[in-house]
This record gives structure tokens, C-alpha cells and sequence, in this order.
């Protein structure tokens, strides 16, 4: 049933789709009832991938999609080999030092995944590969390699692999001195781990077997059986998950339990990890914390009485929020995001007016400077600084237009030292393209900012030209859920658009952190239409200063970005020419109400808890999947990971099922699943090109823009 009926007529040149007929899911409807009210759900048998009949139905999904596709075949393949053309294959990240080591991974060409090594005292010392994630991929369909931790005294490296993409975790220890992988294999595992001092022992994470919440911290010692490890920990708050650091001085083991607003710490010293772990400050709704360590004190970045968080400090004995001092106060026009403790300075990361702004102070005399980024618009932060005792900050830097760069900052003579800046191969230059930084009124007055980007001769190159202005083909993306700032950023792969004419836009929606913590509080819960009605007013303006037309727009978002897809060709289906939806959260009602899925039950304060009937109303207004329509829709890409641990693949293949069977129009509709990967889509450096490649195919050859 399931099958599409293709028929094809080949000559020399083409292949002419004759007809080709969509799959149709079966109907199988399921009342669903909540406070008083049912919901006829025909698709929710999707909502098992051990059944053989849902494996059939993704199978002819992805089988017409291929067919629908097939005769773009040669242009996926340009496309992909024009954008992996622009990544330099052979390359190194910039090495950064710790305990001795200077350490950095590298790429070798035609391979797929880094290569970790580091030299002894130098760079000009010899080179030791720690680990070659290409030998652990080998033969495999997707890899994952994370938490990579080395001991404290640099003798072994621990790190963890997932060969699914369900983020479960092997952890496994090397002897670097050897190369010998020892037998302690712990499998089950979140990949989150730490070293205490004592070089043999491992503080490490296990996740509910269900919902995949972290929620157990154990301990192992080397040599001894992972069966009979300790348990440590156990969050028992099904609203909170679990992780595990370390401070930046190594004097003390941290786990934290954290829910959207909410935060409790406990902490011991490394040096000492057989102690029990003691509580920082209990855990209080709406209180937030984190913290690190310098001499004699904690230094805790809070929202205590501060929407937009301070810092404060404590004594090492006293750590209840009682006895915290104000360091950096409270503003209401500028978030503090995050610190970085030096020996000699405190910097500060903040963010005023949508940008990332990044201020040193001296610790002897309180003084203090910004760093100057000389551009409008960009995305700025600091870096990976994991050396104590130095002048030298490490920060990250890129625009629209400016490529990546690691810059080195000298905090006492403030000299700038350009480690490395992305090389972009080809005829890129980035004198070709303006930036624009505008600000939008949503529909509440609300000033919403919108990030720009362009071509200068944009008006030769367009496709499309309409009347007077840029109007051109313009790919409008965003993002707005979790606090998440989505800030104006570099890629080359984006030149593939730009090039042809396109103009790309970011907006910068409410749900996001851009503006302040406000700017988040105001687009979750009871107010997460705001989000929504952000990207529709940014879209309108748009179309009304004749940047682009509705038929030239394409729209894309990922996750809860394909959420704001979802509802927003619901609400303006007429707006938009092209929607693209990466593993989109569009079931949200369903999946808010079952608290055995993974991330249900830790993100009642972002969307609300449907058990509650004021909750249940609201949500159930926008979740794309329950308000689908008998109406036109937009041209629609929607992609999902088979394995998805997030986003569960039949929201997606739910969410296509029944446009299917309600659209009006005859525009194209297809579900691309990945069944060897999950939310992030294929593992590998390149791999995943194949995937934009696809997405840009399926856009040129609806906007009938030539290769």
C-alpha cells in the first residue's frame, strides 16, 4: 500500500517522471483524550520503529523521495563538490597548552573525522596521535566520539563512542604511554565524565534507559569491575538532569542538577574523591547558578534577584546564597553570560543590544576595557582558556562576512594575535558581500533584530528580478526555544546561495536570548506565539521593502526551529514559496503528554505541562501537527534521524502523513529519514554536505535557478 508507482520514459538527455504517486499512510484513528477533550490522532501507529509495517512506510517515504529527486541527481553531486571544494581537507585546529602539552586535532585528506594529538613542552616537539577517530569509524555507518578527558597527570585519555546516533555512550580508557586501550569498558553511558586527581578515578554518567535523562552519577576505579561501580548520585526529580564538570583551578569535582530554571550543585575536592559531595545551595524554583574557583573563593554566576544574571562570590565554607557578595551587579539592558577566571584577570562575556561584548578586568586594581570588534553585526566569544596562570586570552570571532578566526588576546598590552582564520578556498572575498543589521516591529510594537546578507552586485546575479530593489530569492532561517541566541555567523557553504543570487537572512525571534533573559522569558510558556509571530513580521518585512516575494521566499529551521516552520506555514502558508524542516518538534501536544519520551518531562518549563489544562489549551493552538488544515501549503523538505533521541522520528513521519492527506495544492512534499543516524543528522566531516546538498538541490530546482 505504501509503495510508489513510478513509471519513467528515458531519451539521451533525460529522464521524464511520467508519473509518480506519493505514499499515502494508513489511517488508523486513536482517540486521545485530555481534560474533557478528544483528539482523533489517524497516525499515532507511527509511534513504534520496532514495527515492521512503520519501517515499510519510512522505506517508500525515503524511496519517493529519491524518485521525486532523481532527476537532480547530477546537480546534488556539484553542489556537493562545490561546497566540500571550499573546505581546506588537510587541516589543524589551533593548539592550545595544559599541564605540559600543547594539544590540537587535525584532518588528513579524504578522511572523515579528526585526529587528536599532542606535543610534549613545544610545537616543535614530536607529535603523538592520541587517538584517530578514523580507525574507531572504520567500517562503521555513523560514529560519535565525545568526552575526551585526559588524566590529571597527562597519563590516560578517556573518551566515548556511539556507532547509532541515540547519544548512548561506550566509555572506554587508553594508556597514552602504551597505546594500549584498557579493559575497563563501561557501556550505557551519557560520554560525560571526569577525572579526579588521583589518575584512577572516573566520576561518570548513565541515563534512564527510557527517557534517556541523565540521572546517576557512579564512580569506577581503574582495574576493578564497571558491574560493581559506586553509585554516587541519583536525581531523582524527573524535571532535572544531571552533568559533570570540573572547575577550572582542578580543585573541585562538580555535578550539577539542572531543569530550564532552575539549578543545585554539589561538589567535592578532587584531590579527595572519596568523600561524599556536599550541596553548594539547594535547589530553588526559578534560582539559577554556576560557578567557578579562584584562591580562597567560589565566584557564582546567578540569577538570584537578577533577570540578567551578576556575579557574586563566597568563601569556600560558606557557599548558601546567605553569604553571597556582589561582585558585578544586576542591569537590565545587559545579560551577563558567562565568566572566565584567570590568575590576574576576571572576563566577563555580556551581551547589550543583540551582540556579545567581551570586558577584562584586573584583578589587582579593578580595571577594566572591552575588546573592540570593529563591525556591526557578528557572533564573538571566548574560547577554549584552559591555562590559569596567563596574560593571553583565547577568543573566537566571525560575521556575515568575516570568516572564522581564533584570536589570541594579550589582556596586559592588548595586542591582537590572529592564531588562524578559516581559509576559505576558491574566489572567495569577502569585500563582495554586505551585512545588514536591521530592527523589525512584531505584531506586539516589539522591535525584533534581523541579520542580513548579500552579494553587492546582488541585482546582476539575481534570478529573479521584480521591480525596483533587491528583490531576489531570500532563505530566511531562525531559531527562538531555549534561550538559544541565534548570532549573525559565517559559512562558506551559505556562498552556494549567495553566489546565485540569493540573499540570506537570520531573525532573531523571541525565545532566544538575543535581547536579554527577557527576551526568552517572553517567548516560551503561555507567550510562545511571540515566537511565531516574530518570524512572520521579519518575513513581511522582507517582502514589503522588496528584499524578496512570497514566491522567491524560502524558509528553514531545525528541531524547535522546525516547530517555528511548522506553526508558521499553518499560520501564513501564503508567505512562504519553500519550507524546509530539519528534524522538526511538531507534535507537541502528544509528546509534552508522555513523560517516558526523552526531554518530556525536563521541558515543562519551556513549553508548560499539558496535564495542566491551561497548558494543554494553549499548546495545542500552535503545535503544528494538530493544526494542520485542509488549505495550500508551501513546497516542504521535512528530514529526520530514524534514531533521533530528541526529536522522535515519528513526529516528522506523523507530520508529513497528514499534510499528505489535507493539502490542497500540488506542491511537492517529501520526508528524507536517515535511518543509520539521529538528531544530528550523518556523522563525518563531509558526509553531512550530502545533506545541504540535497536541501539546496531541492530549492534551485523549485526556484528554477540554473547550476
Amino acid at each position: 500500500m505504501f509503495y510508489a508507482h513510478i513509471f519513467l520514459i528515458h531519451n539521451k538527455k533525460t529522464t521524464l517522471l511520467m508519473k509518480l504517486e506519493a505514499p499515502k499512510a494508513k489511517k488508523k484513528p486513536q482517540l486521545l483524550e485530555e481534560h474533557h477533550h478528544v483528539r482523533t490522532d489517524n497516525y499515532y501507529w507511527l509511534n513504534d520503529r520496532e514495527d515492521q509495517e512503520v519501517l515499510d512506510y519510512i522505506d517508500a517515504e525515503n524511496e519517493y523521495t529519491e524518485a521525486v529527486m532523481a532527476h537532480t541527481t547530477e546537480l546534488q553531486h556539484k553542489l556537493f563538490e562545490e561546497i566540500k571544494g571550499r573546505i581546506k581537507e588537510k587541516d589543524e585546529s589551533v593548539p592550545y597548552f595544559l599541564n605540559g602539552h600543547y594539544y590540537y586535532y587535525r584532518f588528513e585528506e579524504g578522511l572523515e573525522y579528526p585526529i587528536h594529538c599532542r606535543k610534549k613542552g613545544g610545537l616543535e616537539a614530536e607529535e603523538e596521535v592520541i587517538l584517530d577517530v578514523n580507525e574507531l569509524a572504520k567500517d562503521k555507518p555513523y560514529c560519535s566520539v565525545r568526552g575526551l578527558k585526559i588524566s590529571f597527570n597527562t597519563e590516560l585519555l578517556s573518551f566515548s563512542t556511539d556507532y547509532v546516533g541515540r547519544r548512548i555512550y561506550t566509555l572506554r580508557v587508553k594508556n597514552l604511554a602504551t597505546g594500549q586501550i584498557l579493559d575497563d569498558t563501561i557501556a550505557d553511558v551519557t560520554g560525560n565524565v571526569v577525572w579526579a586527581n588521583d589518575n584512577k578515578t572516573i566520576f561518570y554518567t548513565k541515563q534512564d534507559p527510557t527517557t534517556l535523562r541523565p540521572n546517576r552519577v557512579y564512580k569506577h576505579i581503574l582495574g576493578t569491575d564497571p558491574s560493581k561501580d559506586a553509585l554516587v548520585f541519583t536525581e531523582e526529580d524527573e524535571t532535572f538532569s544531571i552533568g559533570l564538570s570540573k572547575t577550572k583551578s582542578k580543585a573541585y569535582l562538580l555535578i550539577e542538577s539542572h531543569a530550564s530554571e532552575s539549578t543545585e550543585i554539589r561538589f567535592i575536592k578532587a584531590d579527595e574523591p572519596e568523600s561524599d559531595f556536599q550541596v553548594f545551595h539547594p535547589r530553588e524554583k526559578k534560582l539559577e547558578y554556576h560557578f567557578d574557583h579562584y584562591e580562597n573563593e567560589f565566584y557564582i554566576l546567578t540569577n538570584y534577584n537578577a533577570q540578567n544574571f551578576r556575579l557574586m562570590s563566597c568563601s569556600i565554607e560558606q557557599t548558601y546564597k546567605e553569604h553571597w557578595k556582589e561582585i558585578i551587579p544586576h542591569r537590565e539592558n545587559v545579560l551577563l553570560e558567562d565568566i572566565e577566571i584567570f590568575k590576574h584577570f576576571l572576563v566577563l562575556e555580556e551581551r547589550s543590544a543583540g551582540l556579545t561584548n567581551i570586558r577584562v578586568i584586573k584583578w589587582e586594581n579593578s580595571e577594566e576595557h572591552y575588546l573592540d570588534f570593529g563591525e556591526p553585526a557578528y557572533t564573538a566569544g571566548t574560547g577554549f582558556n584552559p591555562d590559569f596562570d596567563t596574560e593571553w586570552l583565547r577568543y573566537s570571532y566571525n560575521s556575515l562576512t568575516t570568516p572564522s578566526s581564533i584570536i589570541d588576546y594579550n589582556m596586559v598590552t592588548k595586542e591582537k594575535v590572529v592564531k588562524k582564520e578559516q581559509e576559505v578556498l576558491g574566489t572567495f572575498n569577502k569585500e563582495n558581500y554586505i551585512a545588514e543589521r536591521v530592527f523589525v516591529k512584531s505584531h506586539d510594537g516589539t522591535e525584533v533584530p534581523l541579520s542580513i546578507v548579500y552579494r553587492k552586485d546582488i541585482q546582476e546575479k539575481a534570478s529573479f528580478k521584480q521591480g525596483a530593489g533587491l528583490s531576489a530569492p531570500l532563505y530566511l532561517t531562525g531559531y527562538g526555544s531555549y534561550g538559544f541566541s541565534y548570532d549573525p555567523y559565517f559559512s562558506s557553504v551559505r556562498l552556494s546561495l549567495l553566489d546565485r543570487g540569493f540573499i540570506f537572512a537570520i531573525a532573531h525571534i523571541r525565545g532566544g536570548q538575543e535581547m536579554g533573559r527577557q527576551w526568552y522569558d517572553n517567548g516560551k510558556l503561555l507567550h510562545k506565539k511571540n515566537t511565531f509571530e516574530d518570524f512572520i513580521a521579519c518575513a513581511g518585512w522582507l517582502i514589503e521593502q522588496n528584499y524578496t516575494s512570497p514566491s522567491q521566499l524560502v524558509i528553514n529551521g531545525g528541531s524547535a526551529g522546525g516547530l517555528l516552520v511548522g506553526a508558521v506555514m499553518n499560520m501564513r502558508p501564503e508567505m512562504f514559496h519553500i519550507a524546509i524542516a530539519d528534524v522538526p518538534f511538531v507534535d507537541v501536544v502528544t509528546t509534552m503528554l508522555d513523560d517516558s519520551i526523552p526531554l518530556t518531562t525536563g521541558e515543562y518549563d519551556e513549553w508548560g505541562n499539558p496535564n495542566e489544562k491551561e497548558f494543554y489549551e494553549y499548546i495545542l493552538s500552535y503545535s503544528p501537527y494538530d493544526n494542520v488544515e485542509i488549505k495550500a501549503y508551501p513546497h516542504t523538505l521535512v528530514t529526520s534521524g530514524l534514531h533521533d533521541s530528541q526529536v522522535q522520528y515519528w513526529e516528522p513521519t506523523k507530520w508529513v502523513a497528514k499534510l499528505r492527506e489535507l493539502k490542497t495544492d500540488d506542491n511537492r512534499l517529501l520526508l528524507k529519514t536517515n535511518t543509520k543516524a539521529g538528531h544530528s543528522g550523518a556523522s563525518g566531516r563531509f558526509e553531512s554536505l550530502k545533506d545541504i546538498a540535497f536541501e539546496y538541490a531541492f530549492i534551485f530546482d523549485l526556484l528554477k535557478i540554473t547550476f
